[in-house]
């Protein structure tokens, strides 16, 4: 029918299989009418295989594509057949030899005929067990451990079968004598199993080899590094199978080194273990190793410096691979494989995610995240991701954030729809427009002033974006019924003395009182700095010392909290997943560090020596800055949840109309206010604010060779 009707519109020789006519042709030259018919009866030739009349250029290369097409197919099913020939002639083989192994290469002439009679059954059956498992759809050259096992799977149902109809035959023997020939002896059915799994993995394995050493002929050789791996657990293990399996990456493994006692000698991988972490510097003597990685995720921060400090004696360049917050996907990339830096040094516990609560909470929603080109806001967004939400938001105001978000959670997550949105979240209309059309189901609000000096110079802008900005976002939640709202808060809101300290605090007020009302459950969670984010001292730290000046440090007993981003934003998710509405959350902050130990150590890490190479000094405390954070109230009673680093600070609510009547007060200071007029509001509003209390510097003592804590320690930025 359907030809017929393409060769009535469009009067097709059947015979030559050309297009000799359009019905359409009356139509002026150029006519859309007509333009549209040609295209349309193109395509139709095309889908029916047959040439245009009108180019027979393209009716050529349509015939050659149609006949390179038909070759590759073939070509393809040659293979797949060959493929399942050696497949039939390795089980057979394996058949015949587990007979000869049985019988000691001696077959009687009765065991002949069994085997002859029974050959066909047996590899039929063993083929498609292998195909019940999918092992021809395996590719050869990439087989593995994980195909093996399909393998090993398939003849083991092959021999239970076999077993089977070994015991069933015995028994219908008095009734057929033929059943006699179905007899298969139960060693020759043990034999031939192994046999049959050695053979179908083998010819495979043998492939992969060849083209793995002809692959590694063809790369051009680069040099290689001698390098120990300090670690031969789960992680060091990865590092030295990527690297064995990527000739063309510079590195070469002499050696591991592992403080289990039980290893020493042995060779993991095909490496030998050369002894403990102590003896790094003979190992590296005696193999001629210029560069250590350091392949133990879940080192304290004491062991990282420890071993920093044989590298150092050693000579070689020291190296780490990502810790547990980076390797996600049981995998490690080579690429990520990195220089030491302070992270590394501060140790923090990795965090064990509740991670089907936490999916139970994401997949499949809509989530909003604000701030989403922040160092907060973009780890939220790629924590989230790896939950496949049905959709991910992302908030705004700077464009270029956003747009490198975007790009980057694009290439990571392709199948994830994103969403990026440039949005002021003072911006009323502009905040009930997106929610309007994106009906987020979640919303992570890290969109904030964060940096405290800088809000002491601006305090307006600190209580028009962290209050009422917060309030337009956490409003809009409520009306377009938005599951959950977490807003991501500061241990500086703790007992404030800073004006962006006291404008989180409000807003940790305000969706208290919401969460009273609403059925949108609004939580906060609060933790300290965290290292790495645009406001850290770390850059800081590190772009004078690349250029050579003095490291600045506000005064000598200055502490701080410390976070890792990862870290922060997997339990962010985690107290989000936990809350049930008006709860603030507070993370376990570990250890308080000294920020001048921080700049030493960052120092060292650079090659210099501290107060040597490198001076510090010490310029005041700055506005609005304390000694010492806090984490937590008096008046709190810090209760514990289900989750070891997570705690819950429970203050009795502010009525709604309550927090209303006080925001009335801070209004007025959103424009030309100055710092006295905000901090004067601020005080009437949160009565737990407090002036800086913090002692004038004085003239600074010579500083002990101050260390990091030796107890694991919280990674964070400074404001």
């Amino acid at each position: 029918m359907a030809r017929a009707q393409l060769q009535a519109d469009l009067s097709v020789d059947l015979t030559s299989g050309r297009i000799v006519k359009d019905s359409s042709a009356e139509c002026p030259r150029g006519h859309v009418a007509n333009n549209t018919r040609i295209r349309l009866a193109r395509a139709l030739a095309r889908r029916y295989g047959l040439p245009d009349a009108a180019n027979p250029g393209n009716g050529r290369k349509d015939q050659g594509r149609r006949m390179a097409g038909l070759l590759l197919a073939d070509r393809a099913a040659v293979r797949r057949a060959l493929r399942t020939a050696i497949d039939v002639a390795v089980l057979s083989l394996a058949y015949g030899a587990a007979f000869l192994l049985r019988f000691d290469g001696e077959l009687p002439l009765q065991m002949v005929k069994r085997m002859v009679f029974t050959w066909p059954y047996v590899v039929l059956l063993e083929l498609g067990a292998l195909y019940m498992f999918a092992v021809p759809r395996f590719v050869w050259a990439y087989v593995g451990l994980r195909e093996a096992t399909r393998m090993l799977w398939a003849v083991l149902l092959a021999a239970v079968v076999l077993l089977g109809a070994r015991f069933l035959s015995a028994w219908a023997k008095p009734w057929s004598g033929y059943v006699e020939y179905a007899l298969v002896p139960i060693g020759v059915i043990v034999a031939n199993t192994l046999f049959a799994f050695l053979g179908v993995a083998g010819v495979r394995v043998a492939r992969r080899l060849f083209n793995e050493s002809r692959a590694a002929r063809q790369r051009p050789r680069v040099q290689s590094v001698p390098t120990l791996l300090v670690g031969a657990g789960r992680a060091g293990v990865m590092v030295a199978k990527e690297i064995a399996s990527h000739p063309d990456v510079p590195f070469e493994v002499v050696g591991f080194l592992d403080d289990d006692p039980g290893k020493a000698g042995l060779t993991v991988h095909g490496v030998p273990v050369l002894g403990r972490t102590l003896d790094l510097v003979e190992a590296a003597r005696a193999t001629g190793a210029s560069q250590a990685v350091i392949t133990m995720t879940e080192a304290r921060g004491d062991v990282m410096r420890g071993i920093l400090a044989l590298c150092k004696d050693a000579g070689v360049r020291a190296k780490v691979i990502p810790g547990v917050y980076q390797i996600l996907d049981e995998s490690v990339n080579l690429s990520r494989i990195r220089d030491v830096s302070i992270e590394d040094l501060l140790g923090r516990e990795p965090v064990e995610l509740d991670t089907e609560l936490v999916r139970s909470f994401l997949q499949g929603k809509r989530v909003a995240v604000t701030g989403a080109g922040g160092s907060i806001g973009s780890e939220l967004c790629r924590q989230v991701a790896r939950f496949a939400p049905s959709e991910l938001v992302l908030v705004e105001q700077a464009e270029y954030p956003l747009f490198m978000i975007q790009q980057e959670l694009l290439r990571d997550f392709p199948p994830l729809a994103i969403a990026p949105v440039v949005c002021d979240i003072c911006d009323s209309a502009r905040v009930e427009s997106v929610f309007r059309k994106c009906r987020p189901q979640i919303v992570f609000h890290a969109a904030a002033h964060k940096h405290v000096p800088m809000m002491e110079l601006n305090p307006g802008e600190a209580v028009k974006n962290n209050v009422f900005g917060t309030c337009k976002v956490a409003d809009a939640a409520d009306r377009f019924g938005s599951e959950a709202f977490v807003l991501i808060s500061t241990d500086k809101a703790v007992n404030p003395t800073s004006i962006m300290g006291a404008t989180k605090r409000v807003a940790e007020m305000y969706i208290q009182s919401l969460s009273q009302v609403s059925t949108t459950q609004y939580v906060a969670v609060r933790f300290g700095n965290v290292l790495g984010s645009t406001g850290s001292v770390v850059p800081i730290f590190k772009a004078q010392i690349s250029e050579g000046r003095p490291v600045t440090v506000t005064h000598p007993e200055m502490q701080r909290y410390f976070m890792t981003i990862p870290e922060a934003s997997q339990l962010v998710m985690q107290a989000a997943a936990m809350g049930h509405g008006g709860q603030i959350f507070v993370l376990d902050m570990g250890t308080p560090v000294r920020i001048v130990d921080l700049a030493r150590e960052l120092i060292r890490l650079s090659g210099f020596e501290p107060d040597v190479d490198i001076p510090i000094q010490f310029t005041g405390i700055r506005p609005g800055e304390k000694l010492f954070e806090e984490i937590a109230f008096d008046a709190e009673k810090m209760d514990r949840t289900q989750h070891q680093k997570i705690f819950i600070g429970r203050l009795s609510p502010v009525g709604m109309d309550e927090v209303r009547r006080r925001l009335v007060l801070l209004e007025t200071c959103t424009s030309a206010a100055s710092a006295d007029q905000v901090r004067e509001a601020l005080q009437q509003v949160v009565p737990e604010m407090r002036r800086s209390m913090a002692p004038a510097l004085e003239r600074p003592e010579p500083e002990r060779a101050g260390e990091l804590p030796a107890s694991p320690v919280p990674v964070a930025a400074v404001s």
